[in-house]
């Protein structure tokens, strides 16, 4: 493992929200705790998993100075900055460094379409460039988050070639959430052991834990972070076909949902705790009808927090 690779479990963390559908400060220091209690390596909070997009600047910045004030060292932090202006990104980005972060895992820039691999490094280095009082910040380290079929578009060897070229110091790793296991091999073999590749579709963590892959952002991590450790970490492991299988079997339940709601859904059935239920618009949360069905078709898998 190099100095800069991110090391162990750090789940994508599901974001608690108040009933106004604010941010819930205690709720969410509580579940970042649990999970390095539960020996993480650390956590992962706005990204797609945590609804990110759907939270302003000002609420990403108090609800990370909540997970810092509620006992989670910032260096256990790696904050997912990415908006679709860039002063935004750079102001979550600035933040994230004040407060001791680990790191930050970035998105290209998305929402326009029909971006050129350029007009995506330019994008990079707008933010990076600034993050400095007098360019690059010395203590940025950043994932590159490749999800196109959230953001729309990806990121090619290109662009990851030309990033690398230009800042060596400060990309360090690669989140990988295509799902496509093939592209996250290639990229194993294009850039590691110098970046590491991290994938966040949890059936291809064995593959990748093979190649030497360090760990990984997961959904599923936030209430089977040992589970998920066990993949990546120890892929040859006896225990770790039956786990895999598991985490199969979790996956085909929850392919008949929206998926974030989904997640809070497992939270709620695993914790008896309805208020993990909301989200926050467009997205449609679990009915009462819904998480009596979720409840029944999870019961086969035994979930339990405490070991799992």
């Amino acid at each position: 493992m190099t100095l800069t690779s991110l090391p162990g479990i750090w789940p994508a963390l599901l974001t608690p929200l108040q009933d106004d559908l604010s941010i819930d400060p205690l709720r969410f220091a509580a579940h970042a705790r649990a999970l390095l209690a539960a020996g993480c390596g650390g956590v992962t909070p706005f990204g797609t998993t945590g609804e990110g997009p759907s939270f302003s600047v000002a609420e990403r910045i108090a609800a990370v100075d909540a997970l810092v004030a509620g006992g989670v060292p910032g260096a256990n932090i790696l904050v997912s900055t990415s908006c679709a202006a860039l002063p935004d990104t750079l102001a979550l980005t600035r933040h994230a460094l004040a407060v001791g972060a680990w790191g930050v895992l970035m998105l290209p820039p998305f929402f326009l379409k029909g971006v050129t691999d350029q007009g995506i490094v330019d994008a990079y280095a707008w933010v990076l460039d600034r993050s400095g009082d007098a360019g690059v910040d010395p203590r940025l380290r950043v994932m590159l988050y490749h999800i196109p079929q959230v953001a729309g578009l990806g990121l090619s060897h290109a662009v990851i070639a030309e990033l690398l070229r230009h800042y060596p110091g400060s990309i360090v790793g690669i989140k990988d959430s295509a799902g496509d296991r093939a592209h996250a091999l290639a990229l194993a073999d294009a850039f590691m052991p110098g970046l590491t590749v991290h994938v966040g579709h949890e059936p291809d963590l064995p593959a990748l834990g093979r190649r030497g892959s360090t760990g990984a952002v997961s959904g599923l991590a936030n209430f089977m972070p040992r589970t998920v450790r066990r993949l990546v970490l120890q892929p040859d492991d006896a225990q770790t076909p039956a786990a895999l299988a598991r985490i199969e079997r979790l996956l085909r339940v929850l392919g008949g949902y929206a998926l974030i709601p989904a997640l809070k859904g497992v939270m709620a059935a695993l914790h008896d705790d309805a208020a993990w239920l909301r989200v926050r618009a467009p997205l449609v949360g679990l009915d009462a009808a819904g998480l009596a069905a979720l409840r029944t078709a999870l019961a086969p898998l035994a979930l339990d927090p405490a070991i799992d």
